[in-house]
């Protein structure tokens, strides 16, 4: 891997535009809105020489009125070569808005350097999808055959039309399903290709994407992945139906109208081999295929008896050879689009139902606890279009454990109104028919509907329904990561964590401010010698300064935090202020026997491993959850049902934005959370810390170059992640220039002289204060010129004074008005700003909520109806949001009780729901002690 990652290089316009086919007519229209007045054409001609010889990479452009980002072709190098489009005025790529250069001269137009966004993105040229369907596009044009740049007018004469192309556009096809706007779809299939991460496209591509957040470019990538997976398997199965000579033109077109991979296994399922054939191609082989198609074409001429043969089974007599036409017509009506599409319009208008009952075989033998659980599943019926997602997770999993059975409901109407339509309109005889054939010709339709298309739209209803419902449950796992992973962690305080037991004890472990481990125990609390072990803890808190102590939820942890609460309210930890909190400790046992904890912890048992790691979640949740597998954290709902690789790719997804956006100390951070940054990978960020423990800390993001395995391109998407303490790294300098200055003396005297040149290079290695910002090295230039622009110091980032100079410029020019003289876009100016403004050592997560501490304790059969408490979310599904209320059982809130108006106005949100860790204000409704349920009410977001 290291290898190919210094092969790496940096994107060549050339060869891109080259490679890149362009998109059928009919897309075009929209982009040609988007261009600017025609009399900026003039203007540009005018400074075209001067930007050329400056500038291999196009300017982005102002936004133009519809807000939507406009992106120039990448330039070409050849002077007389322009960029070529189809069927176009070849005016229409150089068009752009270049107020920004206005009363400007040539000189200093030419000093300016690459602007924020270094890889444009063609908005003008969408790409189409390229597989390798044994010849190129046929809509690519060859850049030598027309080097004046006039549009290429007739594209068939000297083309051969391609064997396949899929008869749907990708970028068309992406947007439809997504509802993103196609030139936003064109601009993230070219990012994608040119391996960018979502982190990296998220926060630095705000322009060409139109300012999408993180979730939505995951399901643009997600659907993509799947058209991809489509088209490809397409391919196989012409190749092979080639191969067999099964092939037809009309098979061809159903082939490539495919959109899922329902549609293409219900096209090509009575060609695999293997089968013992449909009942069509039986009938087929008994030659009754000419019979079918006279009826529909020439069925005066028709006559059945003719085909009968008595020694040939089912050809033996009539009525075997009616039944063989029957089912080639049936199947000639069931494989036709028209049909279909009529079928599918009409279900759409009518009610179809989901129902599910209790199966016959499960309520004689089941296993009664489980049958309970589906209780409300035992007679259901829901409209599709209404059905929840977390409905169809529950229905799916009873099916599958046999406790229900679960039909799709289309009613009769939709079955006589289709008939009608067949017999009548699509499949209407060409000449007048006898009435044998009329009912023949009807009951076939029937057979048609009963035999081949109801099962279909079921098939259809089901995996549309249990796709989506898969998708909202990663998704929603993915968002209540995320809120855990952002948690704000307790900074500045030593921490004790415990781990309750009964038999084994409690683990205890005490860990310092800075995460090092100083001290682990065992105490038993919970067999009858609680009194004396309370004097070893009060010890332990008091001998290093400890007033914090954490909880696990496991096993024993109720009475844990019974035994804590008793101590505290009798002020027995005194002169120390106790407080205490629970955490979730779900995976702790899992981390504590990997490789990673040996590794981290070699010395200590592995019990002892989970103490530490309680107490450190709630020091630094990001950094200690990013160790365990995201799906062994527990905050899903049917985890366990939904797809595992979409589920493990999403959550790995939310894990390299969260470490990316809160950004890594590269000179403190651990290998692991170095893994999970944006653009490396294991290999990488082991690489980084070998680096490290040779060379010394980093200096600046420009050193990261020197690592082995990191080329341009991973140094692009990881390199706006990751900071440098500033007061660090100019102690370290300091002292490595007392360093040097010994070791020259020691060098007049001739004593290493071999070994001075590596160090001075080492000393001219500058700390640059932009590295401790979010601002990427590619604005750097940016950056520095609206520093000069507002009279700033780079030394005097995040101090008041800088607020002031940086809020005095964008009142008087506005935000839009500063990034056209800076020759920028706004939103690398925001982002610019941002890090600019932001205090010294800036967390997104200080945003978001702390854990919960506490004194006292209540317990479940304290809660009367009507009480008011506090709580803290701990997980949420789309039917309700689950809260702890500290009676070691999580109530509930419906859905229905979570309204606009209950919600804080503070903070920004994502969407209606709650998230994980928010603190909340709660009404008891019902408190349900058999089944240990609680229903609560939403009062309001604290």
């Amino acid at each position: 891997t290291s290898e190919s990652e210094e092969e790496e290089e940096e994107w060549e316009p050339k060869s891109k535009i080259a490679r890149t086919p362009h998109l059928p007519k009919k897309t075009e229209a929209k982009t040609k809105k988007a261009a600017a007045p025609r009399s900026t054409v003039a203007r540009k001609m005018v400074k075209k020489a001067a930007i050329k010889g400056e500038m291999d990479a196009s300017l982005p452009i102002a936004p133009v009125e519809d807000n939507k980002m406009q992106l120039l072709k990448p330039k070409e190098e050849n002077a007389g070569t322009k960029p070529k489009t189809l069927n176009r005025t070849p005016e229409v790529p150089k068009k752009m808005e270049i107020n920004s250069f206005q009363g400007k001269n040539q000189n200093s137009l030419v000093s300016d350097e690459k602007p924020s966004t270094s890889v444009p993105v063609v908005k003008q040229e969408k790409l189409e999808e390229e597989f390798a369907f044994d010849e190129p596009p046929s809509k690519k044009i060859k850049l030598n055959a027309c080097p004046e740049g006039k549009p290429v007018k007739n594209l068939g004469g000297n083309k051969i039309k391609e064997e396949f192309e899929m008869n749907w556009d990708i970028v068309q096809a992406l947007s439809e399903i997504t509802n993103v706007e196609p030139w936003v779809c064109a601009n993230l299939i070219r990012l994608f290709q040119e391996e960018n991460t979502i982190p990296f496209i998220a926060r630095y591509r705000k322009e060409l994407i139109n300012n999408l957040e993180a979730d939505a470019l995951r399901e643009v990538q997600h659907t993509l992945e799947e058209l991809r997976t489509v088209a490809k398997k397409t391919h196989t199965v012409i190749q092979k139906l080639k191969k067999e000579g099964k092939l037809s033109s009309c098979l061809l077109k159903g082939l490539l109208n495919c959109r899922t991979l329902e549609e293409l296994d219900h096209v090509s399922a009575p060609y695999k081999t293997g089968s013992k054939g449909t009942k069509a191609q039986r009938a087929k082989q008994l030659g009754l295929e000419p019979a079918a198609l006279s009826l529909l074409q020439n069925p005066v001429e028709l006559n059945l008896f003719s085909y009968i043969r008595p020694n040939t089974k089912g050809l033996a007599n009539i009525q075997e050879v009616e039944a063989g036409v029957q089912h080639i017509l049936a199947d000639i009506f069931a494989k036709d689009k028209d049909t279909l599409d009529f079928i599918r319009k009409l279900c759409q208008q009518r009610y179809i139902a989901i129902q599910s009952t209790l199966a016959k075989v499960s309520s004689k033998n089941g296993n009664e606890k489980d049958i309970d659980k589906f209780q409300l599943y035992h007679e259901f019926s829901c409209s599709i279009k209404n059905i929840q997602h977390h409905q169809i997770l529950a229905i799916n999993r009873g099916e599958n454990l046999k406790i229900l059975t679960v039909k799709v409901n289309i009613p009769d109407g939709v079955k006589n109104e289709f008939c009608w339509w067949c017999v009548s309109e699509r499949w209407r005889p060409k000449q007048f028919l006898k009435p044998e054939f009329m009912r023949l010709l009807r009951s076939s339709v029937e057979d048609a509907y009963k035999r081949l298309i109801y099962p279909l739209l079921c098939r259809e209803f089901r995996s549309k329904l249990t796709s989506d419902a898969e998708k909202e449950s990663v998704m929603m796992f993915g968002r209540n990561l995320r809120q855990l992973l952002l948690t704000s962690p307790v900074r500045g305080r030593a921490l004790m964590g415990v781990d309750p037991g009964y038999r084994h004890g409690c683990k205890l472990a005490i860990i310092s401010p800075t995460s090092q481990i100083l001290h682990t125990d065992v105490v038993y609390l919970h067999s009858g010698q609680g009194f004396r072990e309370a004097e070893k803890i009060k010890r332990l808190l008091l001998q290093h300064n400890c007033s914090t102590v954490v909880i696990g939820n496991g096993t024993a942890c109720r009475e844990t935090e019974a035994y804590f609460a008793d101590l505290i309210m009798k002020k027995y930890f005194a002169p120390l202020d106790v407080v205490y909190c629970i955490v979730n400790e779900a995976g702790a046992s899992i981390y504590s026997v990997s490789p990673e904890a040996s590794k981290e912890m070699p010395d200590l048992d592995p019990n002892l491993r989970s103490a530490v790691s309680i107490a450190r979640r709630v020091q630094d949740p990001l950094a200690e959850l990013v160790k365990i597998e995201p799906k062994h954290i527990g905050v899903g709902m049917y985890q366990h049902d939904v797809s595992q690789t979409l589920l493990k790719a999403t959550l790995d997804s939310v894990v390299e934005e969260c470490v990316s956006f809160v950004g890594v100390d590269i000179n403190i951070c651990s290998e692991i959370l170095l893994r999970h940054i944006a653009g490396l990978n294991t290999n990488r960020a082991k690489n980084i810390i070998e680096w490290r423990e040779k060379n010394g800390p980093f200096i600046n993001r420009e050193q990261l170059k020197e690592v082995k395995g990191l080329g341009p391109k991973t140094f692009q998407q990881c390199a706006g992640f990751i900071r440098f303490n500033q007061e660090y790294i100019k102690t370290f300098c300091s002292n490595k220039k007392n360093e040097l200055g010994s070791r020259a003396l020691l060098t007049k005297a001739g004593a290493l002289g071999k070994k001075k040149s590596k160090l001075t290079s080492c000393a001219s290695q500058q700390p640059n204060p932009l590295d401790q910002t979010c601002i990427h090295p590619e604005s750097y230039n940016i950056a520095m010129r609206f520093l000069s622009l507002i009279g700033g110091n780079a030394n005097d980032i995040g101090k008041p004074d800088m607020q002031q100079k940086v809020n005095m410029v964008i009142q008087k020019e506005g935000l839009e008005g500063t990034a056209k003289r800076l020759n920028t876009t706004v939103h690398t100016l925001q982002l610019i700003i941002d890090g600019l403004t932001q205090p010294e050592g800036y967390d997104i997560r200080t945003d978001f909520d702390k854990p919960d501490f506490k004194r006292s304790i209540v317990c479940f059969e304290d809660l009367s109806v009507g009480a008011v408490l506090t709580g803290r979310v701990e997980n949420a599904t789309p039917f309700g949001v689950f809260v702890d209320i500290g009676v070691g059982r999580a109530g509930l809130i419906p859905v229905r009780s979570i309204t606009e108006a209950k919600l804080s106005k503070v903070k920004k949100r994502r969407s209606l729901g709650l998230g994980p860790g928010e603190r909340v204000e709660v009404k008891v409704l019902n408190v349900d002690i058999p089944r240990s349920r609680i229903t609560l009410d939403l009062i309001r977001v604290l």
